[in-house]
Parts: C-alpha cells; sequence; structure tokens
C-alpha cells in the first residue's frame, strides 16, 4: 500500500487502529491524518515502541487493509 493509498483508506482504518491501540486518543488519530510516519511516531510515544515495532504494526496494519 503506497502513501496515497494509506491516506484514502485512513478513514476506514481509524477505528481500527484506536481500538487495537487503546491509548491514542481522538486528538493522536486526527492528527495523524493517514500520515504513517505521524502513526508510528505516535505508537512510539504512547507505547514505547521502537522505531522499526512500530512500523512493524503499520505495516501488518496496511495489509489487513489492502484489499
Amino acid at each position: 500500500m503506497n502513501k496515497d493509498t494509506f491516506e484514502e483508506k485512513w478513514e476506514q482504518m481509524k477505528d481500527d487502529v484506536q481500538t487495537k491501540w487503546e491509548k491514542l486518543t481522538t486528538e493522536d488519530l486526527d492528527a495523524v491524518k493517514g500520515n504513517a510516519k505521524v502513526l508510528g511516531d505516535k505508537l512510539q510515544e504512547k507505547y514505547g515502541m521502537t522505531k522499526e515495532a512500530a512500523e512493524k504494526a503499520i505495516e501488518d496494519l496496511k495489509e489487513k487493509f489492502k484489499k
């Protein structure tokens, strides 16, 4: 999934993201606006993930919504 597709599907993914990562607030999700890098930064900040772990989590999310 490329950057544009991630941004396009963000509204569909947002509920899943909030369910999976409950520490992310509505404000956090609004700040992401479909930007995978910002989501990664938020995961690192709120969950103490490494950059690599956050990137893997985002890739897994992308895979789920690839269809």
